[in-house]
C-alpha cells in the first residue's frame, strides 16, 4: 500500500497541486465568513495561478545540480522536468480566459499580485556585479508570501463577492479579516525559513530566523498566532460563535505543529502537515458549521 500511495504523495506534493488545493481551501474559508456563494472562477484562477507561479519560482531558481540537492522535493521535480513545464505553461494560459470572468476590481488586484510574485522570484535588480529579487532582501521574504496570500484568498474573494452583490461586509470587517490571516499565514511561513536556516546563512538570505535565530523564530509565531486569536473573536461582533471555535482550533493545533518542527524533520511534514493545515482549516470550519446547523 505504501508503494503505491508514495508516488500520489509526491505528486501531490512536489508538483504544487496540494499547494493549490490550499489556495482554494483559503478561500472557502473566507467566502464561508462573509456569508457568501463560492465564486467558481475565483477558485479557479487561484488553482491554477497557485500551481503556475510555484513551478515558475521553481523553474527559474533551477540548482547546477538539482539532483544532487538535499531536498527530496527538487530532486523529484527536475526529475519530472517537462511535466512540470507542461503543468506551468498550461496554468498560465489558463489565467488568460478566466482573469476575463471576474469584475474590474478583481483584475486589477490580480494585476498587482501577478506583478509582486514576478518581482519575488526574478533577480530584477543589480548590486554591484550580485543580481537579486525582491526575496533577497532582509526580512521580505515570509512578509512578500503572505502579502500574496492575503490579497489571493481574502480580498479577491471579498471583491469578488461584493461585485456580483453576495454579501455586504463592512471596511473594519474586511481588514480584520486580511489582518487575522495575514498572522495566521505569517506563523506558517517561518517554520520554512527555520527548516532553510543553514542554507539561507550560506546563501546571504536574510530570514526573519537567521537574523532572530531559531528558538526567537518559533516564539514569534506563537505570538503572531495568538494575535490572530484575538483578531477572530472581534470580526463582525459574533463573539464566541461556531467559527470562532472552529477556526481557535486550527490555530491551536497549528501551533503545536509548529512548536514540533525542528530543521531535521522530513520535508513531508512541512508541505503535508504544515501546509495541510490550510485545507483542514476549512474542513473543521465546515464540520463546526454542520454540528450548529443540526444542533440548533
Amino acid at each position: 500500500m505504501k508503494k503505491l500511495l508514495q508516488p500520489v504523495l509526491n505528486f501531490l506534493l512536489f508538483s504544487n497541486v496540494f499547494m493549490a488545493l490550499c489556495a482554494v481551501a483559503q478561500a472557502l474559508v473566507t467566502f464561508h465568513l462573509i456569508d457568501a456563494k463560492p465564486v467558481y472562477p475565483v477558485l479557479a484562477l487561484l488553482f491554477t495561478s497557485t500551481l503556475g507561479i510555484y513551478n515558475f519560482c521553481i523553474l527559474i531558481t533551477r540548482p547546477k545540480a538539482p539532483m544532487q540537492s538535499p531536498y527530496v522535493r527538487v530532486r523529484w521535480f527536475f526529475s519530472h522536468y517537462r511535466l512540470m513545464v507542461s503543468f506551468t505553461i498550461i496554468c498560465l494560459l489558463s489565467l488568460i480566459p478566466l482573469f476575463f470572468m471576474v469584475t474590474l476590481p478583481s483584475k486589477l488586484l490580480l494585476v498587482f499580485m501577478g506583478a509582486l510574485s514576478v518581482l519575488y522570484g526574478l533577480p530584477l535588480f543589480t548590486l554591484g556585479s550580485q543580481k537579486f529579487g525582491l526575496r533577497n532582501i532582509p526580512g521580505l521574504k515570509a512578509i512578500l508570501i503572505t502579502v500574496v496570500w492575503v490579497a489571493s484568498c481574502v480580498l479577491l474573494p471579498v471583491l469578488e463577492a461584493q461585485g456580483r452583490h453576495l454579501t455586504d461586509i463592512s471596511m473594519r470587517d474586511t481588514v480584520i479579516l486580511a489582518a487575522k490571516r495575514f498572522l495566521f499565514i505569517g506563523a506558517l511561513t517561518v517554520p520554512f525559513d527555520i527548516r532553510d536556516l543553514f542554507q539561507d546563512r550560506q546563501t546571504g538570505l536574510k530570514t526573519i530566523p537567521v537574523v532572530w535565530g531559531e528558538r526567537k523564530a518559533y516564539l514569534f509565531c506563537q505570538f503572531l498566532l495568538a494575535g490572530y486569536i484575538l483578531l477572530l473573536f472581534m470580526f463582525r461582533h459574533n463573539g464566541f460563535n461556531a467559527d470562532f471555535f472552529a477556526l481557535t482550533l486550527t490555530a491551536l493545533l497549528t501551533g503545536w505543529l509548529i512548536f514540533k518542527s525542528t530543521w531535521e524533520k522530513n520535508e513531508y511534514y512541512y508541505f503535508f502537515y504544515l501546509d495541510g493545515v490550510l485545507v483542514l482549516q476549512y474542513v473543521i470550519v465546515l464540520v463546526f458549521s454542520m454540528l450548529k446547523t443540526y444542533g440548533g
